[in-house]
């Protein structure tokens, strides 16, 4: 394996344990797995190395402040949020442990009193999500959809901590799991404009030497680009490829 892929492997592996941690990592988890990579690094890269960490999220020597990485309106929703689902959740543990067990046992009116237990819970999950490109408020939507799912998915738990344990893991799936698509969309939307933006410049150049607009047809037998790729760029500026003679 290539020196680059043993550093791009020891760097997923460290995001792997933070997870498991709270977010959290202390340097000498960082530089004891470089070291066992046979990856000797100095100092200003072991710094870089924390700055990216540190960038992603996860704390050096403690727990990363959620609040950072959150904008004025997320903290005021969040803020907004709690007190508006706290009262409902102020509960003792053994009342909680009660109402799990009866869950579990399968109890609609401890399902639906469960979910309230929860709630403030799902905010407190989101806050280690902030700052990775969606609305906390959409983290705490996506974390309540699944609140609600695991509460009727508890009957395989053996015990009221392991079915306490699904649930955060099921809202934390939820959340992982609409940052990675949103991230997807967004790399495709990139991906888009940027093919776009490269015909706009073929079909600009085609033009000036014709000296005229250029059609659809004549674009793709010079450049090589399948037509309906041509059609697509076009339907994404809206028809705004000025060199490119429209269709309609």
């Amino acid at each position: 394996m290539r020196e680059e892929q043993i550093f791009a492997k020891t760097l997923e592996e460290l995001s792997a344990l933070a997870k498991e941690q709270g977010n959290m990592l202390s340097e000498e988890q960082v530089t004891e797995a470089f070291d066992k990579a046979n990856l000797n690094l100095g100092e200003p890269q072991l710094e870089m190395i924390f700055a990216y960490l540190k960038n992603k999220k996860i704390g050096i020597g403690q727990p990363a402040d959620p609040f950072d990485y959150m904008t004025r309106e997320e903290i005021d929703y969040l803020e907004e949020y709690l007190k508006a689902v706290q009262a409902g959740a102020d509960v003792t543990d053994g009342v909680k442990e009660a109402v799990l067990l009866s869950a579990m046992a399968g109890d609609a009116d401890a399902k639906h009193r469960l979910i309230e237990i929860f709630l403030p819970q799902v905010a407190e999950i989101a806050k280690l999500y902030a700052g990775q490109g969606v609305f906390l408020e959409d983290l705490i939507g996506e974390g309540n959809v699944a609140l609600t799912m695991a509460a009727e998915m508890l009957d395989c738990a053996q015990n009221a901590k392991e079915a306490e344990g699904t649930i955060a893991s099921m809202i934390m799936e939820a959340m992982e799991n609409y940052i990675s698509e949103n991230a997807s969309e967004k790399k495709t939307g990139e991906k888009l404009a940027e093919n776009a933006n490269d015909i706009l410049e073929k079909a600009e150049e085609l033009s000036k030497e014709l000296g005229r607009k250029v059609t659809v047809e004549e674009l793709s037998e010079e450049t090589g680009i399948p037509e309906e790729k041509i059609r697509d760029a076009a339907r994404i500026t809206a028809d705004h490829i000025e060199f490119l003679e429209s269709e309609g």
